[in-house]
């Protein structure tokens, strides 16, 4: 099994420790609570003093992290959260399936407290378990196509989503700690 170096970047102290993917992402939730109060901290000074490169230094910071990082060792974010379905993904998914779109929703998903249609479970009904892969990838929805959102453009809005996201993306932890190294506020 591939193995992840997990290292903490304040003063970029390195562990010194090699883990499974598995192994880190039982871990990966108590290092996420960890370094949320400092990365809650961090924010809200990168809020006050946006640098203009922001999008640019977060395009690089995860095209680097996602050449070293394969989602299908991981899957995650599919195994233990729900995207928001949009009604285009909605109308796209269900023509796949060869689905009417009420039978499409009823089936599979919920209104959740926002009032938008998620699934009714996890881990995610189009994942197979046995190699992380997706039954509509072609299709899925556009929240999973832009996941973990490490690359959008105007980055500073979703600093709330970035921050749950460390708790689930070993990927969006690891491009955050190696953020705060690169603005040091």
């Amino acid at each position: 099994m591939q193995k992840y170096i997990i290292f903490e970047c304040l003063n970029c102290i390195f562990v010194d420790k090699l883990l499974s993917m598995d192994e880190f992402l039982k871990e990966l939730p108590e290092l996420a609570k960890e370094k949320l109060p400092e990365s809650k901290k961090y924010f809200a000074k990168l809020k006050k003093r946006t640098p203009k490169n922001l999008d640019v230094v977060m395009q690089e910071l995860h095209d680097n992290e996602f050449e070293k990082t394969d989602c299908l060792t991981c899957g995650n974010c599919c195994k233990t959260t729900s995207p928001i379905f949009t009604e285009k993904d909605i109308l796209r998914i269900a023509k796949s399936l060869r689905m009417k779109v009420h039978q499409f929703i009823s089936q599979y998903l919920i209104r959740d407290s926002d009032d938008f249609y998620v699934l009714k479970s996890s881990p995610c009904t189009f994942l197979d378990l046995n190699d992380n892969t997706c039954f509509i990838y072609d299709v899925r929805p556009k929240a999973c196509k832009e996941y973990p959102h490490t690359n959008r453009r105007k980055f500073i809005q979703i600093t709330d989503l970035t921050l749950k996201n460390t708790e689930i993306c070993p990927a969006v932890f690891n491009i955050i700690e190696t953020l705060k190294t690169k603005f040091q506020i």
